[in-house]
């Protein structure tokens, strides 16, 4: 590349233009703080949406300590019914809600079933018991679970347990992924 040759005017003109110019010593730059704070974000109050949301279309039989349970939401095959209960599926939590009243039991299983669809959990574990401590024999948890999770929107399927996972008194639950995980729940 050549080199750019200025006349005498041109350079004349420049230096009047820019004035007196004081040399630098250093080649570092003092930063100032800012004189405004940083601007903090504004809190943004969750939202409180109810999961319970489904109806429950026919009203659901009473249960009882060795009866088994099993749900499919519609739309879904049976295949993925048949899945769950072979443990297809593999657990990605669990939780015990024995000795919990009705009321304990749907905030924790709630708050549960929140965090597992948030942090991508797709078969969760729940152990409601049988309801042996129940009054006239009749499990309270099972029956208020079995209602719960067929009005929540975020379960897909659920279904008693094996014997050696807990048979009756536990259930697999199948979740729809977060939709931060971007996959729908149709590839099953």
């Amino acid at each position: 590349m050549r080199k750019k040759t200025t006349s005498a005017d041109d350079s004349a003109l420049f230096r009047s233009t820019v004035g007196n110019v004081r040399r630098v010593d250093t080649n570092t730059v003092n930063l100032r703080p800012d004189k405004k704070p940083r601007p903090v974000p504004a809190f943004k109050p969750l939202e409180q949406v109810d999961p319970l949301q489904n109806e429950v279309g026919e009203s659901l039989e009473t249960l009882f300590q060795e009866d088994k349970v099993g749900f499919l939401a519609p739309g879904l095959q049976k295949s993925v019914l048949k899945k769950l209960r072979k443990g297809y599926y593999g657990l990605d939590a669990d939780i015990d809600l024995h000795g919990l009243t009705s009321r304990q039991a749907q905030q924790q299983l709630l708050r549960f079933l929140h965090y597992c669809v948030e942090d991508g959990c797709r078969c969760v574990q729940i152990v409601h018991g049988k309801g042996y401590n129940s009054p006239d024999n009749q499990p309270v948890l099972k029956n208020d679970i079995n209602l719960w999770l067929r009005q929540h929107k975020d379960v897909l399927a659920f279904c008693s347990t094996p014997p050696r996972a807990g048979g009756t008194g536990a259930l697999y639950v199948l979740l729809k992924l977060s939709d931060k995980f971007g996959q729908p729940e149709d590839e099953l």
